[in-house]
């Protein structure tokens, strides 16, 4: 008795002592990781704000009409981002559409189909293309894709049937928005590919096995259960990619043909707001010119924001629909 009244008697000692020991720890590593995100928060910030600023004369030059001005001429002093801003959404939102396709099937695959001796091989040549320096990229545009795609795909179609439909009324060039478009794609396969197949392996084999049991076949399993469950977490890939392209420099620059115009037709030269300040930032001396450019990474800032803004909306209100809509 008097063994288990000590014990009793001093358990009171060294519980609140440890408590307090774990109380410390705790409040430290909170404030460490308020203080890394308020870092992120203030960098992002940051960068905002000394894009505003250093882009005022141009602002208080061109007001809004910079954004609507498709006429760039450093001669005249007059600049607009119309046609660069049209250039980055053409090409990416392509680069989107031909990507999309091949990293779904590719995850699935990987994912669902693939047996375990090549599914590693393939996954490892998979992020290996996410490696790949983008001047690898552009290098390879230039000499491999862009006399392919206008011998073989641009040829063709602008001088048969399909000629005088409006994509592909132009002369085949190769240094265009759709061989920017093929090389953007081939870059954010890897990112589209990887997170979402991470995402369809991270799905819990028993709503997998539940589907099964009651008689759905391994396709309605993928497209019923699988695939809406990773609903969330795949648009969250999407949007990686999307971000990815929308942000792409040298190879962008080294293949799309730098043309600051507004055409329609993929087989047509463009620019991008990345390339046109890859281009000219350097060689810029007047400040008004240097205050456009820089007003242009502002405004891919801010596409950059509502992108990412409207992800997370488009997630949110996805995994509340996975979760049965719980309010």
């Amino acid at each position: 008795m008097g063994v288990v009244a000590a014990a009793k008697g001093s358990e009171p000692h060294s519980s609140p002592r440890s408590l307090r020991g774990f109380g410390w720890g705790d409040r430290i590593y909170r404030l460490v990781l308020q203080l890394c995100t308020l870092t992120t928060i203030a960098i992002i910030i940051g960068i905002g704000v000394e894009l505003y600023v250093a882009s005022r004369n141009s602002q208080h030059a061109f007001g809004l009409g910079f954004l609507s001005s498709s006429d760039w001429s450093e001669n005249r002093q007059h600049f607009g981002a119309l046609p660069f801003i049209i250039g980055t959404l053409y090409t990416s939102v392509l680069a989107l559409i031909i990507a999309l396709p091949v990293s779904l099937g590719g995850a699935i695959f990987l994912a669902e189909v693939a047996p375990k001796w090549i599914r590693n091989p393939i996954s490892f040549l998979v992020e290996l293309l996410a490696s790949v320096p983008s001047v690898v990229y552009g290098l390879w545009g230039i000499f491999v894709l862009a006399p392919w795609l206008a011998a073989h795909v641009e040829t063709p179609l602008s001088s048969g049937p399909f000629g005088k439909f409006p994509l592909f009324d132009a002369p085949p060039n190769g240094n265009d928005v759709l061989t920017a478009s093929v090389i953007l794609a081939i870059m954010i396969l890897p990112f589209i590919t990887a997170v979402s197949r991470d995402i369809l392996l991270a799905v819990p084999r028993p709503v997998r096995e539940g589907s099964y049991a009651l008689g759905a076949t391994k396709w309605e399993t993928i497209r019923g259960i699988v695939l809406p469950y990773g609903r969330s977490g795949i648009i969250g890939a999407i949007v990686l990619g999307l971000g990815r392209a929308l942000g792409e420099t040298m190879a962008v620059t080294m293949v799309i043909g730098n043309s600051p115009k507004i055409h329609l037709p993929l087989f047509s030269p463009g620019y991008t707001m990345s390339s046109v300040i890859a281009n000219e930032f350097n060689e810029a001396t007047d400040p008004l010119h240097v205050s456009a450019l820089i007003e242009i990474a502002l405004c891919l800032f801010g596409i950059s924001l509502l992108v990412n803004s409207g992800a997370q909306l488009m997630i949110y209100y996805g995994s509340r629909g996975s979760r049965g809509g719980d309010m």
